[in-house]
């Protein structure tokens, strides 16, 4: 006679494997058979969208204008500069102070400028060998940054209002977060095969340990659910409106802003896709099969996606991806 049982198991194991540097699995086990899905498929887009990291959010070069300028004196222009600037991934030391930090910069020629000569007293550089440009001889390179602290991404234009006169505000790119995956399989328990494994696989930059983002994701997912314990008496606050929202921004963002390579952006031109939020709509054979689309193209889109924490697959939630796509015949109308 099958047991009836009152309550769904509970887990009991878990199991934590040092990968690599910044990268660990955990294995969680045993579910009850669909609970596992249940709890990593929200658990993986928190650790995507909303652990906080630092990113270089404006830039502003002595004698420089805009983004499309020349530098004299450095083999790189501005445009290029900025996108090797991109890559360097930002510590704040001063942990009681760290929303903002302004850095000032003087380099002198000639020398080869990586991201290891923006340390100083205020930041750490979590990877100290990323290329940022050539300087030439009897030529200094006087620069300014403003680092933040944020989640997930945000687009250049959204912060121009934010800086003083001068700067060049940069796509800024939160997320810590490199992987975040999972697996699911099934166990045997007491000779019942219906039960699951959970095996997370966690890659981070180093801005943050790969089980602090993991902690971090946990007390969030009971933050966003801390609203079903409220009294029904009590007048829950209003939540923010969908047309508002952070993911909507990032769904509308223009694919132009996303720095990818020409042919990436040409092959997605002609196909008419000219947002962000149209790539999260199409699973990857949809993507694949774009005409031109070659390997190379589509391995660009998935990490382009990825670090906007939308990955290839993804599913959004059926008020947001209507909502996107009403603007979406408006801005193509």
């Amino acid at each position: 006679m099958k047991v009836i049982k009152t309550e769904p198991y509970i887990p009991e194991n878990i199991d934590i494997v040092e990968v690599g540097v910044n990268h660990i699995t955990i294995s969680v086990w045993p579910f009850e058979a669909g609970y596992a899905i249940t709890f990593a498929h929200p658990l993986r887009r928190l650790l995507l969208s909303s652990s906080v990291g630092y990113a270089a959010v404006a830039l502003k070069i002595e004698g420089v204008s805009h983004e499309f300028d020349s530098i004299r004196g450095i083999v790189e222009d501005v445009a290029q500069f900025i996108a090797n600037l991109k890559n360097v991934r930002f510590l704040i030391k001063d942990k009681t102070n760290d929303e903002t930090v302004e850095l000032s910069y003087i380099f002198n020629g000639p020398m080869v400028l990586t991201s290891r000569d923006l340390t100083n007293e205020f930041t750490d550089i979590v990877n100290p060998d990323v290329y940022l440009a050539t300087i030439n001889e009897d030529f200094s390179l006087n620069i300014s940054l403003i680092v933040k602290k944020g989640i997930g991404y945000v687009p250049s234009e959204a912060m121009r209002t934010d800086v003083a006169d001068g700067y060049i505000t940069l796509d800024a790119y939160f997320t810590p977060v490199k992987k975040a995956v999972y697996e699911i399989s099934n166990i045997l328990l007491e000779d019942n095969p219906n039960f699951e494994k959970l095996v997370f696989d966690i890659e981070t930059d180093g801005q943050i340990k790969p089980m602090d983002a993991f902690k971090d994701a946990i007390a969030i997912m009971y933050k966003q659910m801390s609203i079903f314990g409220v009294e029904l008496s009590e007048a829950p606050v209003p939540s923010k409106n969908v047309e508002d929202s952070h993911e909507l921004r990032v769904l509308l963002t223009p694919i132009d802003c996303l720095n990818l390579s020409a042919r990436c952006f040409n092959c997605l031109d002609r196909a008419g896709i000219k947002y962000v939020g149209e790539l999260t709509l199409m699973q990857g054979d949809e993507i694949k099969n774009i005409k031109n689309m070659g390997k190379k193209s589509y391995d660009e889109i998935a990490d382009k996606l990825q670090e906007l924490g939308y990955p290839i697959g993804v599913e959004l939630s059926n008020s947001t991806a209507t909502l996107f796509s009403r603007k979406l015949a408006k801005l193509k109308a």
